[in-house]
């Protein structure tokens, strides 16, 4: 789809404008979906917000001015919806409440998870949750779902001179994390 046809096609009046929201929903649902389970590490919580994400994108579909990507805003969406998710007393009373409960897990699922702990790319993807948010996100968004550093920039309402920043220090915390959860030099 193309900037151009997107204020026609999303318009309120549109009779078009169900089939379009579904597309979206089809187009970027799960990318969305994942992009949240990196920042909440919990995927009912990750399923919820990308619904929430997306009943946004639905009463809001008409302010998009077709001025940036749609993907990305999308993203700027569901970015900030994250972080406001992040900043609530919900997520933090959920991270206590979580640091008390000890979930036991079955001897096949425990054969599991071994197995895939000593791939390379889960100690990866494990390192890259480890770190900080402000680190993490630049790198979740500039690396894993390929934006500019300009486009990175923007969704986080920073400089791209800090975003810059934060992705040389965020690789640094990323190396060193990696190599103490066992991967290779």
């Amino acid at each position: 789809m193309e900037n151009d046809n997107l204020s026609a096609m999303y318009s309120k009046n549109t009779p078009n404008r169900e089939d379009a929201f579904n597309q979206l929903m089809d187009m970027y649902g799960e990318e969305i979906k994942r992009l949240i389970f990196s920042f909440v590490k919990n995927w009912p919580q990750a399923e919820d917000l990308t619904q929430d994400v997306f009943v946004t994108l639905y009463t809001k579909l008409e302010t998009f001015r077709g001025e940036s990507n749609i993907r990305s805003w999308i993203y700027s969406i569901a970015i900030n919806r994250t972080k406001d998710y992040l900043k609530s007393w919900h997520f933090r009373k959920m991270q206590v409440t979580d640091k008390f409960k000890n979930e036991s897990t079955t001897e096949k699922n425990a054969v599991e998870l071994h197995v895939i702990s000593n791939s390379e790319d889960h100690l990866l993807y494990k390192s890259v949750l480890q770190l900080p948010l402000k680190y993490r996100e630049v790198i979740l968004i500039h690396y894993y779902k390929e934006f500019t550093i300009r486009e990175t920039s923007e969704f986080l309402s920073l400089k791209e001179a800090t975003v810059k920043t934060r992705l040389s220090r965020a690789r640094k915390l990323l190396h060193e994390q990696f190599i103490k959860l066992g991967g290779e030099r």
